[in-house]
């Protein structure tokens, strides 16, 4: 066994049989491969980088390669398929052999992972990584977030600057702090917070041309025009939702999305003990927080009159603690199947659906 190597083995030996498992590490990943026998033939260590990747596996025979979910997880999955292997991207929740094991380091999580793929793929839950182009556009949405949560955090400090002086800034909506702060700013305070106030203007300029971006963007989508039918949906979370998403078919039902997105409570019963745990908050942190956002509107004082908002009021007059929270993530997981439906069917939109025929004629 090397310890560090780039170069591949000579001429391609291996079987498609065999089982190989990738610890994708930030600068160098292991590499186990499997026999037939379930052995360990060759350990190795792989340079992280597109030139380091295709010239170690490009001169494999095609093999099914298992690795896990990540940060360079989708270039490295999309280049191993391109030199005609199968990549299997493990699901980094569902891995606590590894996450958990004792003895963790680099070339045992190559192996356990080899001999799960071995073993059966499914142990892996495999996920699916979006296009490269779909990335990309991604990508502008990510940074636009980067960018509203720096603004954010500046607009907080300067408030608590002013508070801890005696003073206060004017209520107002954080696109208009900047214009409406300096004349409230005391005077022992300007030299701290003119800087500050002025990058906060620079970062709300910067979020308002994402903003054109984006809508530029969500019209190389056709899929978010049927989205944005529904109220409190704009073109970031139509967007966002379809590029995540992906693919509309990769769920058996709409129902299916809630989990997906983490938008369901967690389950650990055991015998006649049923508990009550909050959602597993699983999936994209990003698009559930749009989701929870638009949930917000709908069941706000300006959100229309519609089903979703009524399932929403039915919830909270349940009571209860926290009764208003559980019907917002209630109404963003209703949100989420009922984008999900109108995606895949193109349906238009009903705000206010009538009860179907049959129902009322039995309650007559």
């Amino acid at each position: 066994m090397t310890k560090h190597s780039t170069k591949p083995p000579a001429g391609k030996t291996q079987s498609s049989a065999f089982a190989i498992g990738v610890d994708v590490g930030d600068r160098f990943s292991r590499v186990c491969i499997l026999d037939s026998d379930g052995v360990p033939c060759r350990e190795e260590r792989v340079r992280t980088s597109q030139a380091g990747f295709r010239q170690y596996f490009e001169r494999l025979a095609p093999s099914q390669i298992a690795l896990e979910a990540g940060t360079h997880s989708g270039w490295v999955s999309r280049l191993l398929q391109a030199c005609g292997h199968i990549a299997i991207v493990a699901n980094a929740r569902e891995l606590r052999k590894i996450h958990q094991s004792d003895r963790k380091n680099d070339r045992a999580d190559a192996e356990i992972l080899a001999r799960m793929l071995r073993f059966d793929p499914q142990l892996l839950c495999p996920i699916r990584h979006r296009s490269a182009q779909m990335q990309a556009d991604l990508a502008v949405i990510r940074a636009r977030d980067t960018l509203v949560g720096a603004r954010t955090k500046c607009v907080n400090a300067a408030r608590g600057l002013v508070k801890s002086v005696g003073a206060r800034l004017p209520k107002c909506s954080t696109h208009s702090v900047a214009a409406a702060a300096l004349d409230h700013v005391p005077v022992e305070l300007h030299a701290a917070l003119t800087p500050l106030i002025a990058t906060i203007s620079n970062l709300s300029e910067q979020i308002r041309q994402y903003d054109r971006s984006i809508e530029v963007l969500a019209k190389e989508y056709p899929a978010t025009d049927v989205l944005r039918q529904v109220s409190g949906v704009g073109a970031l979370t139509a967007l966002t939702f379809v590029l995540t998403v992906a693919d509309p078919q990769r769920f058996r039902k709409s129902r299916d999305i809630g989990p997906y997105l983490g938008l369901v409570p967690r389950q650990d019963d055991s015998g006649n003990r049923v508990s009550q745990l909050s959602i597993t908050k699983a999936g994209d942190a990003h698009l559930r927080r749009l989701l929870v956002g638009s949930a917000q509107y709908i069941l706000g004082p300006f959100g229309p009159k519609c089903s979703l908002r009524s399932y929403g009021e039915r919830l909270t007059q349940r009571g209860g603690k926290n009764a208003k929270k559980r019907a917002v993530v209630a109404v963003a997981r209703k949100l989420a199947v009922l984008l999900h439906r109108l995606w895949t069917t193109g349906e238009v939109y009903e705000a206010l659906r009538s009860e179907p025929t049959q129902r009322r004629g039995r309650a007559a």
